[in-house]
């Protein structure tokens, strides 16, 4: 592949720590987030059972060849230029921080794909059962409860849940998860909860058991992370994403041109779809093409990929003809269409 990778277990409390700050973002070309309050659960669980969730894989920002535009990911205020950047791992990631590191409620949504807005807890009784009783699935204990962390049944007549003080956490014994990685506020909420219930011994004992066997393996919980080198190129890197995300959409020639043109303050996509301005569709040169009589039915069948081939076959055909048997054959494989300046499209 032409370039260098490392591969080592990081924990999951640095790369976390790790977006909050910015220094991990995502490429512009992945796609949102996308994943329900189901699946979050699933993952917290998992976790919390030191099970694997699958590796991680990242890319060193600030080569030569790695110039895409980049984004923080969903939650987060750090800004500023990354170290990294995420290929794989968005969804695992995303999931991580906003149940256990973001002070704001989780913006998912239901199975149904409704959007909802969560909290999310541990039971810890729940927790320390499961322990010794196969029985109990960890899931059951990865509480879900809505923003104002008052759960309602009946119509919303009835209280089934109310968790929104730290008076009422102590009282149902609901640890709540995004505090987890806060050392310090661990430790508070500890204090206040033992406080609570007057340091009872058998409190206190069913503390210590949650805290040493879930609290700790969340803490200390690592993930298998690859991360390719800056000199990765990217076509390379377009292969890779590909590879990795074979559940998902594949990702195009045109979206990795635009990620890299939009390093240069080019929005290609924009420039050739349009945009919508206050609910007007603004057209792009696409549309205004198609509205060419003798080019609409040519259009009907062009994708933005042919769009992009036609382009490098005409630089490339220019190229020659200016520098002649020194400059490269007329061609338009993929390092040839992203190897293109953003001149070349204009």
């Amino acid at each position: 592949m032409g370039s260098t990778y490392q591969s080592n277990d990081t924990a999951v409390s640095d790369i976390l720590k790790g977006i909050e700050q910015g220094i991990n973002q995502l490429p512009d070309f992945q796609r949102g987030w996308v994943w329900n309050d189901e699946r979050i659960r699933s993952l917290i669980a998992s976790i919390s059972c030191s099970y694997p969730v699958g590796a991680l894989m990242f890319l060193e920002y600030g080569g030569d060849n790695i110039r895409f535009k980049y984004r923080s990911f969903t939650g987060t205020t750090g800004r500023g230029k990354p170290d990294v950047l995420v290929l794989d791992g968005q969804q695992r990631l995303t999931s991580a921080y906003c149940a256990m590191y973001s002070q704001e409620p989780v913006p998912t949504q239901t199975a149904k794909k409704e959007p909802i807005e969560r909290f999310y807890f541990l039971n810890i009784d729940m927790c320390v059962k499961s322990l010794n009783d196969r029985t109990i699935d960890r899931y059951d204990a990865v509480i879900s409860v809505p923003k104002e962390k008052i759960v309602m049944t009946n119509f919303g007549r009835d209280i089934e849940i109310d968790i929104s003080t730290r008076q009422k956490e102590y009282e149902i014994r609901m640890f709540p998860l995004n505090i987890i990685f806060d050392r310090s506020e661990t430790a508070k909420w500890r204090r206040g909860f033992n406080e609570y219930y007057r340091n009872s011994p058998d409190i206190v004992e069913n503390w210590d058991r949650f805290e040493t066997e879930i609290l700790d393996a969340i803490f200390t919980y690592k993930l298998p992370v690859i991360k390719l080198g800056k000199d990765t190129p990217k076509e390379a890197v377009c292969q890779v994403f590909e590879n990795v995300n074979t559940g998902g959409v594949s990702l195009t020639v045109f979206e990795l041109v635009t990620a890299t043109f939009a390093a240069d303050d080019y929005d290609l996509r924009t420039d050739w779809y349009g945009r919508s301005d206050n609910g007007i569709h603004i057209k792009g040169r696409f549309d205004r093409f198609k509205m060419k009589e003798e080019a609409r039915d040519l259009l009907s069948v062009v994708s933005d990929v042919d769009f992009l081939v036609a382009a490098t076959l005409l630089s490339r055909y220019y190229q020659k003809k200016q520098g002649g048997d020194a400059a490269p054959a007329v061609s338009c494989k993929k390092q040839d269409i992203l190897d293109l300046d953003s001149v070349d499209t204009r």
